[in-house]
Order: structure tokens, then C-alpha cells, then sequence
């Protein structure tokens, strides 16, 4: 009536007109937001159950590949002073005095029939987990020792050297033996010569290097798990 007589509703009721359209303002931003907050949990969780397989699938991947290399292997270790580190999936070849003359690249006899009977072997386990491999690196590893230096730098680097010659030697004498023509692509992709020179030492119970078992060559395969995880948080 008041409408058609030209009166206007009273303030009273044109304020609460004013927040109950606010109220539903309100109330309709925080469903959307709800949504929203729902939608992105759901995005979080379905993103952790990824980077959850990816692990789950490298720690099968590198379980496997330990127990294979485990079992190729476990007969010839003793005799070859090498072992094999579970966690880093290294073939550590321990022996200095097998591997290497004092300060010498020149791989010694006992070491190549070593790897002639190693390294043939190793490819071919190496092939059933081609898909999990991003990189076969050969390290080698020196004491911080160095005859005639006349300070930590010079020996550091000189040991640099020496283990990158070291290493190089003995990818190009695994890369040429015969029975690796088949997989010299691959080789050429996944394998990398490194020196670390006396960069990780290893320690005797007292903390103190151990000379001896630092001067080692390791094979250490380098998993494509961080990859993996990587392209997922990319994506």
C-alpha cells in the first residue's frame, strides 16, 4: 500500500533489506572459497600419492638392483677387496695397491683382468634397469697425501689430477673391451668419469683418514627418482 501511495518503507526495514543481501553476499563468498580450499586439498593430496609411488617405485628399483648386483657378484668380492654399499649402490673397489702404481693412471694387470671379468658382467644387469638409470658414474678417490707438496692446495689438486686421469683410464679400458661394443651408446650416455681428488676421505672409528681405504674406484649407479619427483612438482 505504502508502495502505491508513493510512501517509502522505513529506514529500519531498508537496513535490514541492506544486510540481509549482505549476509548472503558473505555467506556465498565463503562457500566459494570452501570450494576452492576442498579442491586444492584434493590437488595436494592426489600430488604427495604421486611422489609417494615415485619413491615407493625407486626404493623397490634400488632394492632390486642391490640384490642383483648382490648376487653376481657376492662370490668375487673377497677376492677382488671390493664391496658393495647398499645405500649408494657402489662398487667400491678397496685395494690401492691393486688398482693403481704410486701416483700413476696406468691401470695395473691385476686390475684389468679384474675388470675384464667385472665390468661385462656389471652391463648386463645394468640393462634389466635401464629405465630407472639417469647415470653410471666411475669415481675415483685419493688420501690427501701427496709426496713433495708443499701445502693442502697443492696436494688437493695435484690428487684432482690424478684421480680424474685415474677414472678416465678406467672408462676408456672398460669402454674397449669387446664385450662392451654392444652397449658403447649407451656408455657413451650413462657413463661419466669423476675425480674427487681427497674430497671424501673415509675415517677410522678414532675420525682420523684412513689413507689406505681412501685411495679407492667406485661405480656408483645414480637413480632418475629425484628426476621423477621433480617433473611431478613441475607439472
Amino acid at each position: 500500500m505504502d508502495k502505491i501511495l508513493g510512501k517509502q518503507a522505513p529506514k529500519k526495514d531498508q537496513d535490514n533489506e541492506h544486510w540481509v543481501s549482505m549476509s548472503d553476499l558473505m555467506a556465498g563468498l565463503m562457500m566459494v572459497f570452501m570450494f576452492i580450499s576442498i579442491a586444492y586439498m584434493h590437488y595436494v593430496r592426489i600430488e604427495k600419492e604421486k611422489i609417494k609411488e615415485v619413491a615407493v617405485a625407486y626404493e623397490n628399483a634400488q632394492l632390486q638392483l642391490y640384490n642383483a648386483l648382490e648376487t653376481e657378484f657376492t662370490k668375487d668380492l673377497p677376492a677382488w677387496d671390493a664391496e658393495i654399499d647398499k645405500q649408494t649402490l657402489e662398487v667400491r673397489f678397496k685395494s690401492p695397491d691393486v688398482l693403481f702404481g704410486l701416483g700413476s693412471t696406468e691401470l695395473k694387470p691385476k686390475f684389468k683382468q679384474i675388470l675384464d671379468n667385472f665390468f661385462p658382467r656389471y652391463l648386463k644387469v645394468l640393462d634389466n634397469y635401464q629405465e630407472h638409470i639417469t647415470e653410471v658414474r666411475i669415481e675415483g678417490h685419493t688420501s690427501t697425501d701427496w709426496t713433495g707438496a708443499s701445502n693442502s692446495d697443492m696436494a688437493y689438486f695435484n690428487n684432482m689430477e690424478l684421480s680424474q686421469g685415474r677414472t678416465r683410464a678406467v672408462l676408456q679400458y672398460v669402454y674397449g673391451l669387446k664385450e662392451s661394443a654392444a652397449h658403447q651408446k649407451w656408455v657413451k650416455s650413462k657413463f661419466a668419469a669423476v675425480g674427487y681428488s681427497s674430497a671424501h676421505p673415509i675415517l677410522d672409528k678414532s675420525g682420523k683418514e684412513d689413507p689406505n681405504r681412501s685411495r679407492r674406484v667406485t661405480f656408483k649407479v645414480v637413480t632418475n627418482a629425484e628426476l621423477q619427483i621433480r617433473k611431478i612438482i613441475q607439472e
